[in-house]
């Protein structure tokens, strides 16, 4: 038998353990049966009227102290108003029977929530402490159409950052015209802006909405709203913008009523005015700014090509397809491209806060690793013709051609028993140029030039080397040129270029060079961040690494088709490092420049062609690698590559028909491999070997075209 000191021991334990609320629905019961409005609990409670909607539909708990005002109030009126006659929760139980009190009307449904079908149940919300009430505001947010797709079982979840009680309300949020904000997690914000500038002292003062830094040394992500057309329209923006020939022209004129209610409230736009993406903001103190950012949907903010679908989804879904790659990547700033370069330097911010050891005053120095605050000029062979560089020297000494392959086999260089092979199925490398950035060392530091320097494969720079001795096998392109064809004289090439011929077994005796003193893996964080996002992502749409290659390429067929919301997020992710990497070299846009003028991409940090010519060689390279592994292992040869897509002739429809593998079943290493992380491969597309070589013959690249079939005679397209 329990000794009293166990027992007692026992119910003190139950004691300590956290209050137990009723169900969210009997909240909302209670609180109406009270006749107390969600507004006048909010304030009882010093949090905001959105928290207490979220207590009422499941979305959060609160935290203590709340929770223990929150149920004593719950147990308070479960006394006073029990259902259905039955003992109010929390009575206590020595039988004393309880008045009942007049019947009550049903109580009113709270707000609906949008249907945002989620893998799992969102983790609850932490409350932000002392947060701002919102004005009342009464209208129903309105349901949303759900993705109409089914869902797969719930996969194993990886565990999520804590919420920052800064940001309650998550990253960004959807604004409709009837004045309903969607949120990134599902909830509801109500905006009672009217116009622009209300709207972002909303932002800023209510809406709770903001991303915290990637990075200690970093910047917090300035809040996102995104505009339906309703919305645009509502806040006196046009439904659309048309009469411009390229999207990034478009903007709002300088007397647009909108863009002068901005300048009355005293906040300012970008050099950019108000596009598909506006940033407003107000200097506050010193360097330091207040900001907020507007994606205007209906003016094609979201590129179809890296967010498929996603415009046209109802808001709730946009909402959970932005907050889900703003958790994942960043919130976004702009097109995919330029929030991967953004990322960059989120991962790894410029400066830090460093003591001066003459003052002891704290003060701002460079983070190790970093590209620094200030923009630096290329070496000459790295720039582009139209550079300044180049135009004020007169450079004519040639040109990195680092660039992705574009390269069809020769026709004549087929066998007889390849062209009776029935099938040409291709391959693609999932994120390859995220592959090439693993361990990618570059130049940190300004270039200085070197006469027929020893080479060296650990120092990144620029090298002018003759490597048109060295014979390619015609069924294979060249390692050295992006079009495969064998080099005809002394070129330019990145450090990893020259690094694979002499892994080939070749002398290389560079005749100059440009290289830099400091270095580093600066990459390394940007990588890491984007391989997780693809890898998290696929694994939600269940392609996970558990599957052996059949079941892979299953769960690839049918992946996209699962959830539509996950899979442009995916596609985000994929545009995300391909634009990142491309805006290292952005060039100058417009009719009115002028070669030798400079442009604004070159007054960034990021504006490194250097460093994007190091991340395309080194793909080039694994590329090249990977076909030579292939030929030796399984005596195949591709028939096209392009960029990041193999086409090889194969006896059957799949590639497990030709790729290598042991004896046990398990891929052999060096080719090709199956599998869901970046650097391996997943089927492109299949087509016959009939309808390869017909347009090998017209000197068309099958693997532009093996995904969908159709060509066309501009491979320009």
């Amino acid at each position: 038998m329990a000794s009293e000191e166990e027992l007692f021991a026992n119910i003190d334990a139950l004691l300590d353990e956290e209050p137990q609320l009723p169900p969210p629905a009997e909240r909302a019961r209670l609180r109406e049966a009270a006749g107390i409005t969600q507004a006048r609990l909010a304030a009882a409670l010093k949090t905001t009227t959105q928290s207490v909607k979220n207590y009422e539909n499941g979305r959060s708990e609160p935290r203590s102290p709340r929770l223990e005002a929150y149920q004593r109030l719950l147990n308070g009126w479960a006394a006073k108003y029990p259902a259905h006659g039955t003992p109010a929760h929390g009575t206590p139980a020595h039988g004393t029977p309880t008045p009942q009190p007049a019947p009550v009307a049903p109580p009113k449904p709270s707000a609906p929530q949008p249907s945002v079908p989620e893998p799992a149940a969102p983790a609850p919300q932490p409350i932000a402490p002392a947060a701002p009430q919102q004005p009342a505001h009464t209208a129903t947010a309105p349901v949303a159409a759900p993705v109409g797709a089914p869902r797969r079982p719930t996969a194993k979840k990886t565990a999520q950052p804590a919420q920052d009680p800064r940001f309650p309300h998550g990253p960004l949020a959807v604004l409709d015209g009837d004045g309903s904000a969607y949120g990134a997690d599902g909830i509801v914000l109500d905006c009672p802006a009217r116009t622009v500038p209300e709207l972002v002292e909303w932002t800023l003062n209510e809406s709770g909405l903001g991303a915290a830094r990637l990075n200690r040394y970093g910047k917090d992500s300035d809040p996102l709203i995104a505009l339906t057309a309703t919305a645009a329209v509502k806040l006196g923006l046009p439904e659309r913008l048309e009469g411009h020939e390229q999207r990034r022209s478009l903007r709002l004129p300088e007397d647009h009523p909108v863009v002068k209610q901005i300048a009355k409230a005293r906040w300012q736009l970008t050099r950019r005015g108000f596009g598909p993406w506006a940033r407003i903001y107000r200097k506050v103190q010193g360097r330091d700014r207040q900001c907020v950012q507007l994606a205007l949907l209906s003016w094609d903010a979201l590129d179809e090509r890296s967010w498929p679908g996603v415009a046209d989804m109802e808001p709730a879904d946009i909402a959970r397809v932005l907050g889900i790659y703003a958790q994942r990547v960043i919130t976004p700033r702009g097109s995919t491209a330029v929030s991967g370069l953004e990322l960059m330097t989120a991962m790894r911010p410029p400066t830090k806060a460093v003591q001066d050891p003459d003052t002891g005053n704290w003060v701002s120095g460079r983070n190790a690793g970093s590209l620094g605050t200030e923009p630096m000029d290329p070496a000459p062979p790295e720039a582009t013709p139209e550079h300044p560089v180049v135009v004020n020297s007169g450079w004519t000494g040639g040109f990195l051609n680092e660039e992705a392959y574009q390269w069809v086999r020769p026709v004549d260089t087929l066998t007889d028993e390849e062209c009776t092979l029935p099938y040409a199925v291709g391959l693609d490398l999932n994120t390859a140029f995220l592959a090439a950035a693993a361990r990618l060392v570059i130049g940190l530091s300004a270039p200085d030039h070197f006469d027929a320097p020893k080479f060296n494969p650990k120092i990144p720079g620029s090298w002018l080397v003759d490597l048109s001795h060295i014979e390619p096998d015609p069924r294979l392109p060249s390692p050295f040129t992006p079009d495969g064809t064998r080099p005809t004289g002394p070129a330019w090439y990145q450090t990893h270029t020259v690094a694979y011929a002499q892994e080939l077994g070749h002398d290389v005796h560079p005749i100059e060079a440009y290289l830099r003193r400091e270095t580093g893996a600066y990459l390394d964080p940007w990588h890491d961040r984007l391989k997780t996002a693809y890898v998290d992502t696929l694994a939600d749409l269940g392609v996970t690494r558990d599957l052996d290659d059949r079941q892979f390429l299953a769960a690839m067929e049918r992946h996209k088709q699962l959830d539509p919301a996950l899979a442009a997020v995916l596609s985000a992710i994929k545009a995300t490092v391909k634009g990142g990497v491309g805006k290292l070299r952005e060039r100058p846009q417009g009719k009115s420049y002028k070669e030798g003028d400079r442009w604004p991409s070159l007054e960034r940090p990021t504006w490194r062609p250097d460093i994007r010519a190091a991340v395309i060689s080194k793909a080039r390279v694994n590329m090249h690698r990977k076909l030579q592994n292939m030929a030796r292992m399984t005596g195949l040869y591709p028939l096209a590559v392009l960029s990041d897509c193999v086409v090889y002739p194969s006896p059957g429809d799949s590639p497990l028909d030709f790729l290598p593998y042991a004896a046990s079943g398990k891929p052999q290493p060096g080719g090709f491999r199956l599998g869901p992380t970046p650097g391996l491969a997943k089927l492109e597309g299949v087509q016959s070997m009939l309808w390869a070589v017909d347009l090998m013959e017209k000197d068309l690249n099958p693997a532009r075209h093996i995904k969908g079939g159709d060509a066309v005679l501009d491979e320009g397209e």
